[in-house]
């Protein structure tokens, strides 16, 4: 099959190799998929680059946790049922070597969702990392019907699909952005309540639209908001953070207490199972009534892996997505 792999951790274009290996075989309880479309996502650059002191965890990786594609053999144990499924993939490469940037890759059945006919691969490749945080962070907590949400970060990969799932859910949704030129971008539909952090008083406008405090706080940079997430939550709210810009994140600690927050950390890779499968259910229901949608932003072809990674790097609009050939 054709792979991208890494055997040392640097930067993209000196690590990261493409060309032939061995195709893999679905041991028991194993499927193995043939994927179309393999979703990078930060934290995949995160362990190529060995962020935090993280060293190769396996002699090479696969990268890549996300995918969709069809799965093309089982193993022992799965259902025949599930032979020939179109499938969306999670968690492939989460304490697994071989991950989802290849012609095929072979997984635990259980992290295998199926993909109804009438969505697209790439919203399938994008369920996986953005949309299980996203749902951990806005329903770790309980439901959020009729309570207010405030998504810091609305456009992003997680935030975005924060935002779209408190609404589904029944809340009433407040999103921010980081500069007033991008509140058109943010769907009315979805944010009922739009801010601009770089408004004169952030904290007021959002105070404006939920006077008694906001219930849910999910957060994007920890360290940047934690001041205004305080401001504007309400007594016994939740900040769920998924991430923080400093790696050591100051937090005005008696305000929060005395505020009686929850302060709530969201580390995908090891969400208990049942939040992880309950999130693929709502992930894959949300998406087929037409409540999830994904920004695109840049495509690549396997063998520019090295491309995508750096645009992911830098940033930039979109989900970044790996077009894999068959």
């Amino acid at each position: 099959m054709l792979a991208s792999w890494y055997d040392a951790q640097g930067q993209a274009t000196e690590v990261l190799q493409a060309g032939e290996l061995p195709d893999p075989t679905p041991g028991p309880g194993e499927v193995r998929v043939r994927v179309t479309v393999s979703g990078v996502n930060p934290g995949d650059t995160k362990k190529r680059r060995g962020w935090t002191g993280s060293g190769m965890p396996y002699p090479r990786v696969i990268p890549h946790s996300d995918a969709a594609g069809v799965i093309d053999a089982i193993g022992d144990g799965v259902d025949t049922r599930r032979s020939g499924q179109r499938v969306w993939v999670y968690g492939a490469q989460s304490y697994r070597a071989f991950g989802t940037a290849a012609q095929y890759t072979v997984v635990p059945a259980g992290l295998t969702v199926p993909l109804p006919d009438h969505l697209s691969d790439d919203l399938g490749a994008s369920l996986g990392i953005p949309g299980i945080t996203a749902h951990r962070s806005v329903f770790a907590d309980g439901p959020v019907d009729g309570k207010t949400v405030l998504v810091n970060g609305a456009l992003g990969g997680v935030g975005s699909f924060a935002a779209q799932l408190a609404a589904w859910g029944g809340a009433t949704v407040i999103g921010t952005v980081r500069r007033t030129a991008d509140l058109d971008r943010l769907d009315p539909a979805v944010v009922s309540h739009a801010v601009a952090l770089d408004a004169a008083d952030p904290a007021a406008e959002i105070r404006a639209h939920a006077p008694t405090g906001v219930d849910r706080i999910i957060e994007v940079s920890l360290s940047d908001n934690a001041d205004l997430d305080n401001a504007v939550a309400t007594n016994g709210g939740v900040i769920a953070a998924y991430a923080t810009r400093a790696d050591r994140t100051e937090i005005p600690f008696w305000p929060l207490l005395f505020n009686n927050v929850t302060l709530r950390l969201i580390g995908s890779d090891d969400f208990p199972t049942d939040a992880r499968l309950q999130a693929a259910r709502d992930l894959t229901s949300a998406a087929a009534v037409g409540a999830l949608t994904v920004e695109i932003g840049d495509r690549y072809p396997l063998t520019d892996i090295a491309k995508a990674h750096d645009r992911v790097d830098s940033g930039g609009r979109g989900r970044v997505l790996i077009d894999i050939p068959r």
